[in-house]
């Protein structure tokens, strides 16, 4: 059956801007691990520096969604993506430790004003369907994926990774430029020059509240336990690749198949979330155990799996989480649209919270248990998790 790609203007404009933001930071991000460990960080560090960049995400999400009420949030994202620019140019000239770790502070800082902004801008368009929208908002990356990595290896082998970091600083200033001129006009209702601490106070309370009486809390817990297993995946699983003996070229290659292949599978979830009917609490489930029953098989078979299992193995695990992601962000936008800059903020801040928590738990514990146990062991959980959500969500409709 046809995939229909008639897509809403904001939803593709922001999903534009998504997808460059990405492109241009995936040039080397895929194997910024592989960079680490080149570098003789261990594995403890690697995870310390992933847990910077995204803890610091966290931590301005909810920051960024005050300001979203007293700037412009095309102004706010703006810069994020020179934040992004200034990163690139700043990895061209690290020469310590102090330096290193400062950059990705900034980058989580960036990537908070960037996202929290653009979700706030896409949560408070007239969108018909935000799960749809959402989807392709998330799917971006992967588009990315499918060939920033080529792009920046054949970069990096001519002109080494100085010459990717100024690549990427180039594309992001552009991007700056494109973005703001899209969306300077575009002024959300929720902003108000006079906003006031107290009001933000308030708005974040009746949040909490909406979200303890309409019963989202277990499926927001689920949520986070998914995204903590993924920050394994996110942080460590190149150097899983590379544990298995391949090259960095190989693993390259992989990871640009991979997410090639991803490309036909985002649109068929794209498709299912499109439908009339569709619930995100059900799907939020679905998501979890998928992720978690191909995550434990991975684990099982570690050591003795080829280049295509381990691959089909990946995407399955891959899929789940990104059903799971992606219920969740339309499972707030359409729940909390009153208070939609909050619950940008709110959104925003669970992916890079997982990803940090992720990354730190499985740093500490990796050189323990090493990658075959790590992948059981996240999977069970989130299977243990997203069954005991699927018998209470079952109960509540009879």
């Amino acid at each position: 059956m046809a995939i229909s790609l008639n897509i809403e203007k904001t939803t593709r404009d922001v999903t534009a801007a998504h997808f460059g933001v990405m492109f241009a930071y995936k040039l080397f991000s895929l194997y910024f691990p592989l960079f680490l460990s080149g570098r003789g960080f261990s594995l403890p560090e690697v995870g310390y520096a992933y847990l910077l960049i995204y803890l610091l995400f966290a931590i301005f999400s909810p920051i960024v969604g005050f300001l979203n009420h007293k700037i412009n949030p095309a102004k706010l994202a703006t810069a994020g993506i020179v934040g992004y620019g200034f990163y690139s140019l700043g990895m061209i000239f690290i020469h310590s430790p102090i330096l290193f770790y400062f950059l990705q502070a900034m980058l989580g800082i960036s990537a908070a004003l960037f996202f929290v902004s653009i979700r706030a801008i896409l949560i408070s368009s007239p969108i018909k369907n935000y799960a749809n929208s959402f989807g392709w908002f998330y799917s971006a990356p992967f588009y990315a994926n499918a060939i920033a990595p080529l792009t920046g290896a054949l970069v990096i082998w001519k002109f080494g990774f100085s010459g990717v970091f100024i690549v990427s600083l180039a594309l992001q200033f552009l991007l700056a430029i494109l973005f703001f001129t899209r969306f300077k006009n575009q002024k959300p209702d929720f902003l108000n020059k006079s906003f006031d601490l107290a009001k933000l106070r308030r708005n974040y309370a009746d949040v909490f509240d909406k979200l303890k009486v309409s019963r989202m809390l277990p499926f927001f817990a689920l949520s986070m336990i998914v995204l903590i297993f993924d920050g394994f995946y996110h942080a460590f699983f190149p150097l899983f690749l590379k544990s298995l003996g391949w090259s960095q070229n190989y693993i390259l290659f992989f990871l640009s198949a991979f997410s090639l292949l991803f490309l036909p599978i985002s649109f068929l979830i794209i498709r299912q979330f499109g439908k009339d009917g569709h619930q995100s609490e059900s799907a939020i489930i679905k998501g979890s155990l998928i992720a978690a029953i191909f995550s434990i098989v991975l684990g099982i078979f570690a050591g003795f799996m080829n280049f295509f299992i381990i691959l089909f193995l990946f995407l399955g695990k891959a899929a789940g989480v990104y059903i799971a992601d992606t219920a969740r962000s339309g499972f707030v936008a359409e729940k909390l649209k009153v208070n939609s800059e909050e619950a940008g903020a709110i959104d925003s801040v669970f992916s890079p919270l997982g990803t940090a928590l992720g990354s730190l738990i499985s740093g500490l514990l990796l050189g323990s248990l090493g990658f075959g146990l790590m992948f059981i062991l996240g999977g069970v959980v989130a299977g243990l998790f997203g069954m005991a959500a699927g018998r209470n969500f079952l109960r509540s409709k009879k």
